[in-house]
């Protein structure tokens, strides 16, 4: 009993001489506080006195929380200067000196500005929510706008100038289409890899070379066919061989394999285009002098040498061959009687149409009159587009129509993201 009743004495001593020394440091840290106050090292003066509240369980001196109070008044923290005022109040006990009471007024301006400042966070609180709702708000109209702008864009590879009738090729997967100006999609590109465009046509092929389908398009009347088969022209013709630009006039000339004629074909009447009575044509070739003989097998003799007729061009100019030989050795030029040899002048020339032929000659196009003269090249009659469609390139690869503000596909048409967002607002 007497060790037990020693040892709650050392214990309550101890616990005494520690609560002395605590009570101490607290007190120390209170006056460095007041000090650094009056030295108006506000900022300091609250390191002290936080390092005092550490060593005291309760503020039991109406002083201490009037210190409290006045130094986070100072920093205008006023809850917690309203806080320590409270304890003052429940501490302090003449309630009819001048301190008090000059207490009592800071009292009322903390509580003014607390009122104040929580009703500035309680304003900084609800424009933070309105800016983030308002946020929300445009984020989700910005992910309608991209879904709507994704859904009229065009996914092709490239899309060419458009004509006067509002029409362009454009390339998808490396296959050729034809597109409007609303975006409109005329003829697929899921066929042919080659296309030409040229005086109000398109003509598209299956193929880069040795094409055995070949598609026309008329600009103009807005229509369009696949030609007949190579075969139909002639029967041993498995491909159209090199395919030549069309004319204005609907003329569009082929050289298919294993013929000793070059197809000639007329886009408007949708028909093969063949000389009429050829005896009369030779005829007159040889009676012009053109010619030195020719016979009832189609074959021209033209400075002692034998050839087959290989029809008419237009502008007095026949292709002839060779026999057992299907490429074109010579162009005739009746006009004058020119030859135009085929290795050292033109490989190919396409429909006469205003005084001109397109000319290949090393895989270049060249243009020609009707003695094989070079001259300029013809105004292509596609036109110039004077529409007010703009093709705008994505950086994601895809295209864009663009008529003045508005990205258009169809019948369908969407404003600019920044309009969007001001008339939905």
């Amino acid at each position: 009993m007497k060790k037990l009743l020693l040892a709650f004495i050392c214990l309550m001593t101890f616990a005494l001489s520690n609560a002395q020394s605590n009570k101490d440091i607290a007190n120390v840290y209170v006056k460095r506080a007041k000090e650094s106050l009056e030295n108006l090292e506000v900022q300091l003066s609250l390191t002290h006195f936080d390092k005092a509240m550490k060593y005291m369980d309760t503020i039991t001196s109406s002083k201490v929380a009037r210190l409290g109070t006045i130094i986070h008044y100072e920093l205008t923290n006023f809850a917690e200067a309203q806080s320590y005022a409270k304890q003052y109040f429940l501490l302090v006990k003449n309630k009819k000196s001048e301190e008090y009471l000059e207490f009592l007024d800071l009292f009322v301006n903390i509580n003014e500005e607390l009122e104040a400042q929580l009703a500035e966070e309680k304003r900084i609180e609800e424009e933070r929510l309105r800016k983030e709702k308002e946020l929300k708000r445009i984020d989700s109209l910005k992910t309608i706008w991209n879904n709507k702008s994704e859904s009229l864009s065009l996914k092709v590879d490239s899309i060419y100038k458009f004509d006067k009738n509002n029409l362009a090729l454009f390339k998808a997967n490396n296959y050729y289409g034809i597109i409007n100006d609303k975006g409109e999609v005329l003829l697929k590109a899921d066929l042919y890899e080659d296309a030409l465009s040229f005086d109000g046509f398109f003509i598209l092929k299956n193929k880069v070379k040795e094409a055995t389908k070949i598609y026309c398009y008329n600009a103009s009347s807005k229509t369009g066919y696949t030609l007949p088969s190579p075969s139909d022209f002639n029967m041993l013709s498995t491909h159209y061989g090199e395919v030549m630009l069309p004319r204005g006039n609907g003329r569009l000339v082929t050289y298919p394999n294993n013929s000793y004629e070059p197809m000639v074909y007329d886009l408007n009447l949708k028909k093969n285009v063949k000389v009429a009575n050829k005896q009369d044509l030779f005829k007159n070739l040889k009676k012009n002098d053109v010619i030195d003989k020719y016979n009832k097998d189609d074959e021209l003799k033209v400075n002692k040498v034998w050839y087959k007729f290989g029809g008419h061009l237009g502008g007095g100019i026949h292709p002839l061959y060779i026999n057992n030989n299907y490429k074109v050795h010579s162009f005739l030029c009746s006009i004058d009687g020119k030859m135009l040899r085929s290795t050292s002048r033109y490989q190919f020339i396409g429909a006469f149409y205003n005084n001109k032929f397109q000319a290949v000659k090393d895989n270049e196009t060249v243009w020609v009159n009707q003695n094989g003269t070079k001259v300029g090249a013809p105004d292509n009659e596609s036109g110039v587009y004077t529409g007010n469609t703009k093709v705008v390139k994505l950086s994601n690869g895809s295209y864009q129509l663009m008529q003045g503000e508005f990205i258009i596909l169809g019948n369908e048409k969407l404003e600019k993201i920044a309009e969007f967002l001001r008339n939905n607002k």
